[in-house]
């Protein structure tokens, strides 16, 4: 299985081999339950449906998903995502999905819903610097100019004004699993995923790194020569550039 539902349990921080300590992010993945397969031969495509959350009354589910629970003897579950399947992948219905299906080193993308923060100023919302802070200045956080009268006297389309921030679909690529604890469904995560504690995730292999952590290559040297002394020691004949006559 390439992906699995799950939530937020909180942040926290380890120490490592060399003593550093690392932000990272607790999540529960799973368990989740196949809700529904999806074959190439009947609906042109495979797939399954996992389900995860059992904290839901079955009066608040929708008369599909109602059916599909009862007519396969399952308990409802709240959220409900389907994820595409390999070739070489078989799941059958009722089949329970965990956190082992991943391990330390796997690099993932999660999925979730940012935190809302309600209406925003530019300045937060886009980081603008603001206006002038002296000087009797009275365009500290505001706008400014959004387009000339004359032409095209109108704003362009996708100008950054103020606005809503936050509460939106946001996916946080290639963050490393540092630990995976089976018996309690438990993945430990290197830096921050979207959204607040208690929040649902979409937890995924990484789609751009598959195939484990990216080794690190030391940064290159790049310190520049100082004209100023440069164009001294070449006149006193150390820099090799110009010589004594």
């Amino acid at each position: 299985m390439q992906a699995i539902l799950g939530r937020k349990v909180g942040m926290t921080q380890i120490l490592n081999a060399q003593g550093d300590f690392i932000p990272c992010t607790v999540l529960e993945a799973g368990p989740c339950v196949v809700t529904e397969v999806k074959s190439q031969e009947k609906h042109g495509y495979k797939a399954a449906q996992v389900g995860y959350g059992d904290d839901v009354k079955e009066k608040n589910l929708s008369k599909a998903y109602k059916t599909n629970f009862t007519r396969n003897n399952l308990k409802p579950k709240r959220w409900v995502r389907e994820i595409r399947l390999n070739a070489d992948e078989n799941f059958t219905v009722g089949q329970e999905i965990k956190a082992d299906i991943f391990k330390p080193g796997d690099l993932l993308d999660i999925q979730g819903k940012s935190i809302g923060k309600g209406f925003a100023g530019g300045m937060k919302k886009w980081h603008w610097r603001g206006g002038p802070g002296t000087h009797g200045s009275t365009s500290h956080r505001r706008i400014g100019s959004i387009g000339a009268s004359s032409f095209p006297s109108r704003t362009w389309p996708g100008h950054h004004m103020p606005g809503r921030l936050g509460g939106y679909p946001t996916t946080v690529q290639n963050l490393e699993v540092l630990k995976v604890d089976i018996e309690n469904n438990v993945l430990v995560i290197r830096g921050s995923v979207p959204g607040g504690d208690n929040a649902i995730l979409y937890i995924r292999r990484s789609l751009k790194q598959p195939e484990g952590v990216k080794a690190k290559v030391a940064p290159k040297n790049t310190a520049t020569k100082d004209p100023l002394k440069a164009s001294k020691q070449a006149a006193a004949g150390k820099g090799g550039a110009a010589k004594k006559k």
